[in-house]
Parts: structure tokens; sequence; C-alpha cells
């Protein structure tokens, strides 16, 4: 397992939580906009050991009361399980960051208790699908299973969307939101949020753009009659 990261401590990524964020490398997707290019190959140097991070949530018990772990793409480790248990053995909750591509590792880490939380990306219409996750052979399948367990009552979760304004128009938002909805039915989705592109050095592709507000807004709109609770974050 090679950890490339580590957020001391946040305020927003887990929902009423106070928590540190713990970035894994690998990935299998490509996406244009991904802030995090240097995780997606793996196999670089580690920030810290495994156990390195045990220690520090150790001396953290009190102040910190869940760990959030992103990447890259963490289900594709097959340490993760392992280390969750240790992570849960020391009182914390747990929020995974998943894009959905292994629903069925998705699923097992829910049945064994090892995650309270989850946040799935979903990247676009299926239509623009593959070029929004810069992978020609994606498995919508496997996008589709992971969406159908989460809308099922599997774990307290949220959807999230990345939009770019190369990438997302308004028809493919709601195209997104119809086909979420086809998988659960009306009220499945509780939360969904938008998140707006926002240029760093580290992204992948330079040369995207941000939508404007009234974009966003539209977005927004087009998203609302798919879930309970839509927002702009970010």
């Amino acid at each position: 397992m090679v950890i490339g990261g580590l957020q001391k401590m946040t305020l927003l990524d887990f929902p009423g939580r106070v928590a540190c964020t713990v970035f894994l490398e690998g990935c299998n997707y490509r996406c244009p906009f991904c802030h995090n290019s240097g995780l997606l190959a793996g196999g670089g140097e580690p920030l810290m050991t495994a156990e390195a991070l045990l220690e520090f949530l150790r001396k953290r018990r009190g102040m910190l009361d869940a760990v959030c772990v992103s990447g890259g793409e963490p289900t594709l480790n097959p340490d993760l399980p392992e280390l969750l248990r240790e992570i849960k053995a020391l009182g914390y909750q747990v929020k995974l960051d998943t894009n959905g591509s292994r629903p069925e590792v998705l699923r097992r880490l829910a049945e064994e208790g090892l995650v309270d939380y989850v946040a799935m990306d979903v990247k676009n219409s299926p239509a623009r699908y593959a070029q929004t996750t810069g992978c020609p052979g994606v498995r919508l399948e496997d996008v589709e299973r992971s969406l159908r367990f989460l809308l099922g009552g599997g774990v307290d979760f949220e959807l999230r969307t990345t939009v770019v304004r190369e990438l997302h128009d308004e028809a493919s938002i709601q195209d997104m939101g119809a086909w979420v909805q086809s998988l659960g039915g009306p009220n499945a989705v509780k939360r969904f949020f938008i998140q707006p592109y926002a240029d760093r050095d580290s992204v992948l592709c330079k040369g995207l753009n941000r939508p404007e507000d009234e974009e966003l807004a539209r977005f927004q709109a087009a998203l609302a009659p798919y879930a309970q609770q839509v927002e702009i974050r970010g």
C-alpha cells in the first residue's frame, strides 16, 4: 500500500465530522480534470507507512473522529480492508471516496462494517462517460452495480460530479440524473453535489475551464428532479 498524501484535518470532507484525509496511490481512470494526477500510476515513494498512519491516528484520538480514505481509487488496493479494520479498531468512523468501478469491493467493505459513509463520483451521462474518465473501455455496468448498491441503502452516501465546461452541458447533466434515478427509483438519491472544476498545476490535462456561475445554476436545476438535495459545492 502506498500512502501518497495526508491532510491532517478537514471539516469539509465528512459531513458533521472532524476528519483527516488519506490519499492512496493508483487509479484505473484518467479523468482529464483530475487534481491528484501524481497519484494515478501508483508505485511511487510512500509519504508514510500504514503503521505510521495508524500511530498518527492513535495520537489524534479525541481531536479527530473520522478518517476519509481517498485516492486515486482506494478500492484497487488489496490491503484496503485490513487498513480499514485497523482504523475502525481505533474508534474512528470511515468515509470512502470511490469512482464506483469496483462494486464487489464496495459491497464487501460496507457489509463488513468497514465504511460508514461513501462519496461516489458520477462522472457524466453514460454517453460521455468514456470521454470524461479518459478510458475508452470504461465498464459502465460496474458503475451501475455500485450505484444500485448505494441507492438500495447499503450504506449512507453522497453522489458528486466535478463539472468542466469542455465535458459537461445541461443536456448531459440531465441525462446523468435520469440515468442514476433509473437505477434506484424516485427519492433514492438524498444528496448530489455539483463540484465546479478548479484549475491547478497538478491537473492531468491543461486548458480546461470552470463553468460560469449561470451554467452551474442551470446544471443544478437540471439535476434537481433526480435527487432530494442538489447543491453546488466549492
